[in-house]
């Protein structure tokens, strides 16, 4: 049967069949004394043994029994004495005595003391320890698997006397449950975990096996069977059989209470998911017998887990936790000291007291008394944390007893905290690999959150040191790894069924992971942790009277409270320039990313302050100050406009109280810079480099410097650039990597201006390329994502190589690194697209170098307007010329005394006249050729003044041909263009009008044939909405009639009692023979009645016998409509017939012809179309005259069926048969016609085929 979990079935009712407070203890049927029969001479004598105080020696008691040669009986009663005493071990000397005085016996004799000797050495099994406690010698003690070895061979001796001894089959069973829990230290060695599960497997199910067997041989009566049959099926873990054998304990015996089938009815449904149906049952149990010291400690195990329910601040969890461990625990621990589960339960309850001695000894009693596996492994358990949780922990110690933990448990699965104090063990031991490895297969295993969460902080761990080494490894699979482990575990806080309380330390490290690629990532990661930290504080909801909880005021205060370093850190990232415009459309950012950066450093000077007054010695506070002090400082030199004044308040006071705070004063002579180009500025650069001139990045400053402020040289061994770089590799740091790239940059510069006239200069302008690209290769070398060296070797050999494909490349994974922020990266790339001639690429890389901070760049927006001019001369396409016009005019406009971006409009305009001229009337218009002919005299003025300028950008001589020609030539050619144009236009004109009205008709055509074809369709529609409303109307109409009719045809069935309720008609019978019709009948017709009498004897036998079912059971009954010809004429059937079925199931109508009774003949009615008639063959063509309402009355009404037979047995005619009456109904009346409800009414039939 399947498992209830109502009613007594779990114990929880207070109805059970029997009264369980009539208790069946164990020895309950010990006698208090015993007479053992004595013999002297010719008397019988007894000697009476007080067995409620046995000796304490029972030899002398066993000396009798021998001499006198008593029967088992009398050794049996003693010995079970003695073990009521809990004397076992008398009890079995006793019983060893008797099977030596039975040996001259039958041997069968013998069975019963060897099952009893069995029983007490399983008892005593039961509460040996699992192995020597320490300190004591080993054959001084004896352990469980001891006596388990003496039952198997006493148990052995008993089979070979009779294998099929009934009580045996219980004793094989339980032998083989107690082994089950056997720590198996002897096969551990040798064999692995899996190994040993199904030894233990195989252990259990062979228990079974003689349990069902003891069940069989007792006919299903022996409930300590079913008991431990359940046990065995629970210890493999099916937990709904285990189930259903408890509650059969408890329906047939429930005033059992030792053992208590309720206990197990609770650990089952524990198991099963039903924790308060388990509470119930336990309840039950200790409401049964209060000193239950089992139901007891259940109990207290069920509301810690209550407790751990609610967070140790909740107000529920102290009196939950209170009532668990003094109300239940305390009284199981009083009622048996040596109970295994008290012990553990209690020696948790120490661990968190740190009662190191006091763990030891209840772990020890936990781990050496039980035969419970479970209990083993947390005695275990707790060993293992005393040793861990020392202050002196010793790590091997607390690394075995974890691994004994688990192996207890035995499986592949294992016990999980075990397994966690392993891998703590192991990280404490810098065994991280092997951590890692165990972490792995538990996650595989287990999905177990807090697996993730210390493996993705290992991963993350390996990164960080690797990246504060300097070593330059790729760690981008770990830090995915741990990325998503982390994730995984930051998911799961968002299930609320699991009830996990988030972390603080695994959003730092995704910040960290983060911080790289995904600033605004890390941002959410530390601002989620800052809500956090304010949850926790426990003033959050107390403001000051005047603020609100959700004011800013409030929540900057609040701020105050937490770390510093979280609030620099959300400040550094708010600062971050790729979260500018991602932070100012998120909804925690109204304010601009600045203005927030610069509260959360503020905020954070607060919060040291605030950390200063109540933790001075701990926390140095002064390096806090510092490092957001500068920080704050550079905020202000990015917000827009820069605060250079309160950046240089900041940093003076950095100075102030460190003076050799060389970043400071590096701040400080850039802003002098900035202010000050050419006169305090090259003093505060040159004054710091000369302070601290071995610093790197003092020394990088001076280089970019340099490179601003330097004339440029003839020699580059003579650029001054280039020897500070020099001594910088030499003298310094021959790996720095500002330098190796500066140097590759001013490499690269002079080879671009090299002479390339020969050979020998193409040859030289090729190595000065060469030896750029190995400074370029150096910097990679040392950092693989120095997106500046990248773009170096690119435009290396794009300018020396031409390997235009080989460059885009480069220049894409550099855009792929930065993330698309540095605007140069798509600069070289539109110039790399635009030599491959992809100049819809190209356009695209120079427009999303515009959006990045380059929009007021004129250089930028003349490569714009040449990208467009060289698209339009390849498509002839004078739309993207014009564009190309539009860019070089902004370029001019934001540059105006650039005169070669004049030079750039003047061109773009000579490039747009020409195209004109050349494309087809068709392709050009009218307005086009003149504006072209307008740039064009604007280019001609255009290139005389550059020509006439200072500095032209080519030689005059070449601008002066260029202006000519545009004045001589072009200026001609555009005037015959605009004559062509204008003459084209006119003469097409006219039929550009024909070509337009012709249109014009042919679309009011098509208008005019689609208002008609509408009109049709409505018409259509208004057709079929008529016909609609008029088949609706006709519809009522005939409902409105039917309705009519049938309240005529119930007021002509019904009438009204004298009571006033609505009965039906019924008709007076009227006696008399009945009247014969059809006189004239042909006698052919009678003869053919001797052939259908035989169907019709027939049907009337088939409804005799079902007549009394009928009866029974009233069946939709069928009447039959029999419809004459019109005409007379016969056809080649003898009757016709239609069926339908009744529309009642009262009383069938009359059919007869009577006029007195209003009835009309059938035949005279209309056959209606669609009737479906079934005919049947051989079965004469009936008038309608019959029925049993007729004038003559029907003596065959009044009989009975049983009456008909009757009358058929003895021969005599019936009635109606054919013979007497050749116009009568061969049909039985069972089935007769159907008409209306009312005589002489038509109803409209319902046929069934």
């Amino acid at each position: 049967m399947a498992p209830l979990l109502n009613g007594y079935t779990n114990g929880a009712s207070h109805h059970l069949p029997e009264d369980p407070s009539i208790v069946e203890a164990r020895f309950s049927d010990i006698p208090s004394q015993i007479d053992i029969p004595v013999n002297e001479q010719d008397t019988e004598e007894a000697v009476e043994v007080n067995l409620a105080e046995v000796l304490d020696d029972p030899t002398e008691l066993c000396t009798l029994l021998e001499q006198e040669g008593v029967s088992k009986h009398y050794w049996m009663v003693i010995a079970l004495a003695y073990a009521k005493q809990a004397k076992v071990d008398y009890a079995i000397e006793i019983l060893s005595k008797a099977l030596g005085t039975l040996n001259r016996g039958n041997p069968k004799e013998k069975l019963g003391p060897l099952s009893l000797t069995c029983w007490l050495h399983l008892w005593k099994s039961r509460q040996a320890p699992r192995m020597v406690p320490d300190g004591q010698p080993l054959g001084d003690t004896r352990v469980k698997e001891d006596y388990l070895k003496a039952a198997t061979a006493t148990l052995n001796e008993a089979s070979r006397i009779n294998p099929a001894f009934p009580p045996l089959f219980l004793a094989r069973g339980v032998l083989n449950l107690l082994r089950a829990s056997l720590p198996n230290s002897a096969k551990s060695a040798t064999s692995g975990p899996s190994d040993l599960n199904y030894d233990r497997v195989e252990t259990l199910k062979q228990a079974i096996k003689y349990f069902e067997d003891s069940l069989r041989v007792s006919a299903g009566r022996n409930m300590m069977a079913v008991m431990g049959r359940a046990r065995a099926y629970y210890s493999l873990g099916k937990y709904a059989d285990a189930l259903e054998g408890y509650q059969e304990v408890l329906v047939k015996k429930p005033n059992l209470q030792d053992p208590d089938p309720r206990i197990g009815i609770g650990c089952c449904l524990w198991q099963l998911g039903h924790r308060d149906e388990a509470h119930e049952a336990w309840e039950r149990a200790l409401e049964i017998n209060p000193d239950s010291k089992i139901a007891n400690i259940l109990l207290g195990l069920y509301y810690i887990h209550e407790s751990s329910q609610y967070a140790t601040t909740d107000p529920a969890f102290g009196p939950t936790y209170k009532k668990a461990m003094t109300v239940y625990t305390q009284k199981a621990f009083k009622l048996d000291k040596e109970l295994p589960l008290t012990c553990a339960t209690f020696g948790n309850y120490f661990m968190m007291r740190k009662s190191w001695p006091t763990v030891e000894s209840l772990s020890r009693k936990a781990i050496e008394l039980t035969d419970v596996n479970a209990v083993a492994s947390d005695g275990w358990y707790l060993l293992a944390r005393k040793e861990h949780y020392q202050d002196r922990p010793d790590l091997t110690k607390a690394a075995e007893y974890y691994g004994k933990a688990e192996g207890a448990r035995s499986g592949d699965k294992g016990y999980l905290p075990a397994r966690f104090g392993i891998i703590q063990i192991l990280i404490l031991q810098r065994d991280l690999d092997n951590a890692r490895f165990r972490l792995e297969k538990m996650i595989q295993q287990t999905k177990s959150i807090e697996a993730m969460m210390i493996l993705g902080a290992l991963h993350a761990e390996d990164i960080f040191r690797s990246q504060a080494s300097g070593i330059k490894e790729d760690k981008s699979a770990e830090i995915k790894k741990a990325t998503a482990l982390l994730e995984a575990v930051r998911l799961a806080w968002k299930d609320s069924s699991k009830k996990l309380t988030p972390d603080s330390s695994v959003l730092v490290y995704l910040a960290r992971l983060y911080e790289a690629d995904q600033p605004e990532k890390s941002l959410q990661c530390l601002l989620q942790v800052e809500q956090m930290t304010i949850n926790d504080l426990p003033d959050k909801d107390n403001p000051p009277e005047g603020l609100s909880v959700d004011s800013e005021e409030w929540q900057t205060k609040l701020r105050e409270q937490l770390s510093p370093q979280l609030l620099n850190n959300i400040g550094c990232l708010y600062s971050h320039p790729s979260l500018h415009q991602s932070t100012t459309s998120s909804s925690n950012t109204k304010q601009d990313p600045h203005t927030l950066s610069l509260n959360y450093f503020q905020t954070a000077l607060n919060a040291c302050i605030h950390l200063g007054e109540h933790s001075p010695e701990t926390i140095d506070t002064d390096a806090l100050v510092t490092t957001i002090s500068y920080n704050l400082a550079r905020t202000h030199e990015t917000t827009s406009p820069p605060q250079l004044d309160s950046a240089k308040q900041i940093y003076q006071g950095l100075l102030a109280r460190h003076a050799d705070y060389t970043d400071a004063r590096t701040r400080l002579a850039y802003i002098a810079l900035q202010t000050s180009p050419h006169d305090e500025g090259p003093k505060a650069i040159a004054a710091l480099h000369t302070s601290d001139p071995s610093n790197l990045e003092v020394r990088a400053l001076y280089g970019w410097y340099l490179s601003r402020s330097k004339k440029r040289a003839q020699n580059i061994a003579e650029d001054p650039e280039q020897r500070h770089y020099k001594h910088t590799l030499q003298q310094h740091d021959k790996h720095d990597r500002y330098a190796l790239t500066g140097m590759g940059n001013l490499y690269l510069l002079t080879a671009r201006e090299m002479r390339r006239d020969t050979d020998a200069d193409k040859q030289k302008r090729s190595k000065t390329y060469e030896k750029a690209v190995e400074f370029f290769d150096k910097a990679l070398q040392l950092d693989g994502k120095n997106a500046y060296a990248a773009m170096g070797v690119a435009i290396a050999l794009v300018e020396d190589k031409r390997d235009m494909a080989g460059a885009v490349q480069v220049f894409s994974k550099v855009r792929e690194t930065l993330g698309g922020r540095e605007a140069s990266v798509f600069v070289n790339l539109g110039h790399c697209f635009a030599e491959l001639k992809q100049y819809s690429r190209a356009i695209e890389s120079y427009e999303a170098a515009l959006t990045h901070s380059r929009s007021s760049d004129p250089q930028l927006l003349a490569c714009l307007g040449r990208v467009h001019l060289l698209k339009g001369k390849s498509e002839k396409s004078p739309s993207a010329i014009q564009t190309a016009l539009t860019y070089s005019h902004r370029a001019l406009a934001l540059a105006p005394q650039q005169i070669h971006f004049q030079f750039n409009i003047a061109f773009v305009q000579i490039q747009l006249a020409q195209l004109l001229y050349i494309l087809p009337e068709t392709q050009r218009s009218l307005d086009d050729v003149v504006k072209a002919s307008q740039g064009l005299e604007e280019a001609i003025e255009s290139f005389g003044d550059i020509a006439a300028s200072k500095n032209p950008p080519y030689p005059r001589h070449d601008i002066e041909q260029r202006a000519n020609m545009g004045r001589n030539t072009m200026r001609r050619q555009l005037e015959r263009a605009v004559q062509s144009q204008r003459e084209y236009e006119d003469k097409n004109a006219a039929k550009l009008q024909e070509a337009r009205e012709l249109r014009e008709a042919e679309i009011r055509r098509r208008e005019e044939e689609r208002r008609k074809l509408e009109e049709r369709r409505e018409e259509e529609r208004q057709k079929i909405r008529e016909e609609r409303d008029k088949m609706a109307a006709l519809s009522r109409e005939l409902a409105g009639k039917r309705a009519e009719e049938e309240r005529a045809r119930e007021e002509a069935e019904f009438t009204t009692d004298t009571d006033g309720e609505r009965v039906k008609r019924t008709k007076k019978k009227k006696g008399g023979k009945r009247k014969k019709k059809m006189e004239d009948a042909s006698g052919s017709e009678t003869e053919a009645g001797d052939a259908t009498g035989k169907t019709r004897k027939k049907k009337k036998d088939e409804s005799s016998s079902s007549s009394a079912e009928e009866t029974a059971k009233p069946k939709k009954k069928l009447q039959r409509k029999r419809l004459a010809r019109k005409g007379g004429k016969e056809n080649n059937f003898k009757s016709q017939e239609m069926v339908v079925e009744s529309e009642s199931e009262g009383e069938r109508p009359s059919t007869t012809a009577n006029a007195e009774d209003g009835d009309i003949e059938m035949r005279d009615l209309p056959q209606e179309e669609g009737t479906a008639v079934r005919r049947k063959r051989n079965v004469r063509r009936i008038s309608d005259d019959e029925d049993e309402d007729d004038e003559d009355g029907n003596e065959r009404s009044k009989k009975t069926t049983a009456e008909i037979d009757a009358e058929e047995e003895e021969g005599e005619p019936r009635g109606d048969s054919f013979a007497d009456n050749p116009h009568g109904n061969p049909v039985d009346e069972s089935v007769g016609a159907a008409g209306g409800a009312e005589a002489g009414e038509y109803a409209d039939p319902v046929f069934q085929m």
